[in-house]
């Protein structure tokens, strides 16, 4: 394999991990334990005001505050990664492959922590913008600690991983996911059905700029698809939010717009179990589980962007029902839909989040011809770079009528706590999509990187461009245990705002990298429409932005840090 323009002896590359690997990971992991505890405190008093952690304050020192979300984020990242090795090597199953992935994600983010973490492109998060010294930071300065950054990440265990990722070509993922044997039997039954049904198709969809098939979201349907996580007594399967994750991740791989097929009835169901009445439930649910129905979820206005308090579409009560009068704006799969979880405010003396209410809106589904054929109700298409299959809208409602059964839970002023309860698995399943997307953009990235020739040789075999293959794989581990870490959070009732909101902001980020790199690799052919990987390119940069910006994700997990 060759290194820096040499040939390498293979016995070199073969002994590329590091000795007691396990022990060394295991040992890092309390120092920047420790080291956030402290950078947690130092950003604490720099933004306490009258003894409580001030908005204002935390709004001007943004970057420092954002700065201590990545670093909270790379912590959980280390500890997930260093979990799922001991249980792996407790199983039996910590091979070659997995030590390598685990060696090279610490000293890749061990690295980062104490030199910057990219942010964005042009922002880092350094330690002494949480207001550490010198000799605060010196908490990472262990023997364990400057092993992994050292021979951690190096082009010697990059390109011994990409070797093993070509022997292993065309499996579901490289190295072991760590999960139970049902939930990858899950994972190869939707990984048949997106490389049948969905991959040969998915470009085309695009590039026309069509709705995804009413087929495909029949045979979804019957799959189990939008039933996934509803309970058996209102017609789901009554499963984990783990196997959400797992069918999202699989289908994205296939093209994010399927994925995100179930992200709306998710969401809907998730409101309903929450907050609906009993009345509610029954009816709604069973309907949401078979696809009878399918929902859109309608809250962002033009004006309010993530600001969902500042709301201002409102919803009149006359008699029994109400009338709705504003615009909505980014919702997604309007068309074609039955019903709305829509967001408005009840009460017009108010001007925050206490006078919104959810609804349960029906309307009726559109065609191409008459896509908005509900009375009171008019829409036009945005059209967007990708996440093309089930199109964007504007809508505007004039006396827009609503049920008043439908108001969910049947009382007023309730809207803004119910969604609240959703985001959640909202953001679970967005990281779990954007795992997804990276990796299709892997393996489309590794099949040309295989099949492309230049100077005599395949470009897997230029160390930089098998470098970039082995650490979107070594990423891909890492956000996918982030989310896997935050569903199980989820599955045992715990709250996991913090960790739903870590795996969302880390695996957005990495859906990016992958697809960028990958394109990268493809060279002139990547910026070529007929080349998927510039609509894979397109879908991965919607993940930064919904479900909550990059930016808004930090404010709120710094929040939460600090609390």
């Amino acid at each position: 394999m060759p290194h820096d323009g040499q040939d390498m002896p293979q016995n070199d590359v073969k002994n590329a991990i590091l000795p007691d690997l396990l022990k060394l990971t295991g040992a890092a992991v309390g120092p920047v334990e420790a080291l956030l505890a402290t950078a947690t405190e130092k950003m604490r008093t720099a933004l306490t005001v009258d003894g409580r952690v001030s908005g204002a304050a935390l709004e001007a020192e943004q970057h420092g505050a954002h700065a201590l979300a990545w670093l909270a984020t790379y912590v959980e990242a280390l500890r997930q990664m260093h979990a799922w090795a001991n249980k792996l090597n407790t199983d039996g199953q910590l091979g070659e492959m997995e030590q390598l992935l685990l060696q090279i994600a610490f000293g890749e983010y061990l690295t980062q922590i104490q030199g910057g973490i990219p942010m964005s492109q042009g922002e880092m998060a350094r330690l002494q913008d949480m207001g550490l010294s010198r000799t605060e930071q010196s908490v990472l300065d262990t023997a364990e600690i400057t092993a992994l950054c050292d021979g951690g990440n190096t082009s010697v265990a990059r390109m011994r991983l990409v070797e093993l990722m070509q022997d292993n070509h065309g499996h579901a993922t490289f190295g072991s996911t760590g999960l139970d044997e049902e939930l990858e039997m899950i994972r190869e039954q939707f990984r048949r059905f997106a490389d049948e049904r969905v991959v040969p198709n998915a470009h085309e969809w695009h590039l026309k700029d069509e709705l995804i098939p009413m087929e495909i979201i029949e045979e979804l349907a019957e799959l189990g698809v939008f039933g996934l996580t509803i309970p058996e007594e209102f017609g789901g399967f009554g499963l984990s939010k783990a196997s959400m994750v797992v069918v999202s991740e699989e289908l994205s791989r296939g093209y994010i717009g399927v994925g995100s097929l179930g992200t709306r009835s998710e969401i809907a169901a998730e409101l309903i179990l929450c907050g609906g009445t009993d009345e509610q439930k029954a009816n709604w649910l069973p309907k949401l589980a078979s696809a009878e129905i399918l929902p859109t979820a309608v809250f962002t206005e033009p004006n309010t962007g993530s600001d969902l308090g500042s709301l201002r579409t409102r919803a009149v009560k006359e008699g029994d029902d109400y009338k709705v009068t504003g615009n909505k704006t980014w919702i997604t799969h309007a068309a074609r839909t039955h019903v709305m979880t829509m967001l408005a405010r009840t009460d017009p003396d108010t001007t925050d989040y206490k006078g919104l209410s959810m609804f349960l809106a029906e309307k009726t589904p559109g065609t191409d011809a008459d896509p908005f054929p509900t009375p009171g109700m008019t829409g036009g298409e945005i059209e967007v770079l990708g996440y093309r299959g089930m199109k964007e809208y504007e809508l505007a409602f004039d006396g827009f009528e609503i049920k008043g059964e439908n108001l969910l839970g049947g009382v007023e002023g309730q809207g803004f706590k119910q969604l609240m309860q959703t985001f959640e698995s909202a953001r679970i399943q967005t990281a779990a999509r954007a795992v997804g997307v990276a990796q299709n953009a892997l393996e489309v990235g590794m099949q040309y990187a295989l099949d492309r020739k230049q100077f005599g040789k395949s470009l897997i075999n230029f160390p930089r461009v098998g470098g970039k293959l082995a650490m979107m794989a070594v990423e891909i581990m890492v956000a996918r245990q982030l989310t896997y870490f935050s569903a199980w959070e989820k599955d045992h009732d715990r709250r996991c705002d913090l960790e739903a909101g870590m795996a969302k902001l880390l695996g957005a980020r990495v859906a990016w990298a992958c697809a960028d790199n990958a394109l990268q690799i493809h060279g002139g052919n990547g910026f070529a429409l007929e080349y998927q990987i510039s609509r894979i390119l397109c879908d991965a940069r919607i993940l930064n932005i919904f479900e909550g910006a990059a930016e808004i994700q930090a404010q709120v997990i710094a929040r939460r840090v600090l609390g």
